[in-house]
């Protein structure tokens, strides 16, 4: 096994095992165990850290985005433009949601949407009814571009914040600009919980609202379905421990961005692509990826060494068995999101990294280029 693993979400519960075993004893003291009060407080915590107005939380990420979808209550079908570098989550939820993704090409640097793949996109002969754009590796996606041309089209904006936890555009976090903005607490996120869990947040009430009552069977009174719905609930023992962790995510997040400074320091000059941060944001790194033209023989080098990595991701969605060739693709092709797969690297990064580890994987990387 690596010595120094890629990611480790054990680390957290480790360090802070006695207010985790508290929060959990607290929920099954209480003998309520669904939508209960530990949902509420951390719907309404979860809105008082990153300044939104409603959220509801949600079974996982992918639900979020699904019903997030279903809320805006788009015709069957309907055409949402999103990219294919990214989590398959992001396009197993549209086909969830019965719409059909257009995939657009990403910007080689940040790795999230391309403005100007998007507006050609958009200004084909098929219109787009919503954008559903990604915030990749803790790096913001150009929302001042991709809203400029949303309002010209007059579509909505989703935002996949499943790795963007904090993440800001000037003093307002992501999640804070769309129609509504999908979270994943999935374990290795940096808002990870203990399984899968996830979250809508939205700024209209009625919107809000719909999710509210899509997460279970469209109730709005008990055992009566008004829409159809599904389940999706966030449980009472995740939500404990996801308050719990929720007060430690700024200081993880900072401490990311410190492993990050440290290692674009230390890999300077060494060939790699390192990452590049958009002037006004605030990255949270949930990831740290490099790129190499070689990357399968690094990665296998860094083993070697120790040093565990991973590929976030090595098969862009549209190339993949399921969804090759169903769904439409930019007009300009996808060149980027398929260089981009063949040569990223994701290096060591969790906030409980060690910076005798950090100067470790520098090291390695070093060596083994």
């Amino acid at each position: 096994m690596p010595l120094i693993p890629q990611t480790d979400p054990g680390a957290f519960v480790r360090a802070h095992r006695p207010e985790i075993v508290a929060a959990m004893e607290g929920v099954l003291d209480s003998g309520w165990y669904i939508l209960g009060q530990e949902v509420s407080a951390f719907e309404r915590e979860f809105c008082e850290a990153f300044g939104y107005r409603h959220a509801v939380g949600v079974g996982n990420g992918t639900d979020a985005i699904a019903l997030a979808l279903k809320a805006l209550n788009l015709r069957e079908g309907a055409r949402i433009a999103t990219v294919s570098h990214t989590a398959v989550a992001t396009v197993a939820a549209i086909a969830m949601a019965g719409a059909t993704p257009v995939f657009i090409d990403i910007d080689p640097k940040s790795y999230t949407m391309d403005p100007r793949a998007l507006a050609d996109a958009l200004a084909g002969p098929e219109a787009v009814h919503a954008i559903l754009v990604v915030h990749l590796y803790g790096q913001p996606a150009d929302l001042a571009a991709i809203f400029e041309i949303a309002n010209r089209f007059r579509i909505p904006v989703i935002e996949d914040c499943a790795q963007a936890h904090g993440a800001r555009i000037g003093e307002r976090c992501v999640g804070d600009f769309g129609a509504a903005a999908a979270f994943s607490f999935y374990p290795t996120k940096n808002l990870g919980a203990l399984g899968d869990g996830g979250l809508v947040a939205a700024a209209d009430a009625d919107l809000a609202g719909r999710v509210r009552m899509l997460r279970e069977y469209g109730w709005k009174r008990r055992y009566v379905s008004d829409i159809a719905g599904v389940n999706s609930r966030l449980d009472e023992l995740q939500a404990a421990f996801l308050r719990v962790r929720l007060t430690y995510l700024e200081a993880g997040n900072r401490r990311r961005a410190a492993i990050a400074a440290a290692y674009t320091a230390g890999l300077q000059h060494t060939g790699l692509l390192l990452p590049a941060q958009r002037p006004g944001t605030t990255h949270v790194y949930h990831q740290y990826v490099v790129r190499h033209p070689d990357r399968d023989a690094l990665q296998a080098r860094l083993r070697d060494r120790g040093i565990a990595t991973n590929v976030h991701y090595p098969v862009p969605v549209h190339m993949q068995p399921a969804y090759q060739g169903r769904y439409p693709n930019n007009p300009g092709g996808l060149q980027a999101t398929e260089a981009a797969a063949r040569e990223v690297l994701s290096l060591p990064m969790f906030p409980e990294l060690e910076d005798t580890e950090v100067t470790e994987v520098i090291a390695a990387v070093r060596e083994s280029l």
